[in-house]
């Protein structure tokens, strides 16, 4: 009997420890950035940093607003593409698609999802931005290299579909039968049973399944950097090049490191898109939290 009890305790206390070890990583990660970046805090304002174009290390210049303007570009096309994009194939996968080509096509997303960032980069090189040099700029009257914002939103797009896809399909599926055939009962065309009823109970869950998908985006260096041109400027559309902070953090963090708190600007770089990252997830909570209090 007290062996039980002690193995009980001991897995009680192990399960807490293991739900806390996150929110402990994050704690210590979030630290050390903030340790790091105090030399260039004490020197020159937060405001002046965030809110500076000029980016001249040499000259002690660090300002950050073309790196999160970039960032915020670039993952701001990504969703606009992905999310519509998305929705729409698990929409088909779930409720229109034969279960054969169900079947088929479960694996090729988690495929895609397996697939390096690198390979997208290559890609996006390859394929998207000789498309947008060639075919799109033009079109639109705009003369354009291809390396920009629009190729870095296209290949995040393309990167981010298998997650979105697979957690919106689970989702989906996970909606008991018997509503839809309630809907049907009552004269309910399939679209509007979809529209009306599948789509209204999984909203908290579609929800999480974009949070998922743009916090991948918003976090993502190799693929974006290969394609979006890093250029320091705020980008003013979709055809300029931007220069993202993972792309900045990648490109030179263990470069010119004997240039003058280069490493602490880098890592307040760092600590900026941690905090991009965490305040879009809790904003995306709180509406969630929303969503499922409307629908209870």
């Amino acid at each position: 009997m007290r062996g039980r009890i002690a193995k009980d305790t001991a897995a009680r206390r192990a399960g807490w420890f293991l739900a806390l070890l996150p929110g402990l990583l994050l704690s210590l990660i979030v630290l050390g950035l903030v340790l790091r970046s105090r030399p260039i805090l004490a020197i020159k304002s937060f405001g002046a940093l965030m809110f500076s174009t000029g980016w001249h290390p040499l000259r002690g210049e660090f300002g950050f607003l073309s790196f999160i303007a970039g960032t915020v570009w670039v993952t701001l096309v990504a969703a606009v593409i992905a999310v519509p994009l998305s929705l729409l194939t698990a929409i088909y996968l779930s409720e229109y698609a034969h279960r054969r080509i169900r079947g088929l096509m479960r694996p090729l997303v988690d495929l895609l999802a397996g697939i390096p960032s690198v390979v997208f980069g290559v890609w996006g090189v390859l394929l998207v931005v000789p498309l947008i040099a060639h075919h799109v700029g033009p079109a639109f009257g705009v003369a354009t290299t291809g390396y920009c914002v629009l190729a870095g939103g296209i290949v995040l797009a393309v990167m981010v579909f298998p997650v979105i896809i697979h957690v919106c399909t689970e989702v989906f599926q996970a909606i008991p039968q018997e509503l839809r055939q309630a809907s049907l009962a009552l004269g309910a065309t399939q679209w509007q049973t979809v529209k009306h009823v599948v789509l209204r109970k999984a909203l908290p869950g579609i929800i999480a399944a974009v949070i998922l998908g743009v916090s991948r985006v918003a976090g993502e260096t190799m693929a974006v950097l290969m394609v979006v041109g890093n250029v320091a400027k705020v980008p003013g559309s979709v055809f300029d090049p931007a220069y993202p902070l993972p792309a900045l953090i990648a490109n030179n963090y263990g470069e010119m490191m004997s240039v003058p708190l280069y490493d602490s600007a880098l890592l307040l770089g760092a600590l900026v898109l941690l905090v991009l990252v965490l305040v879009f997830s809790a904003a995306a909570r709180v509406v969630l939290l929303r969503v499922e209090r409307r629908a209870a």
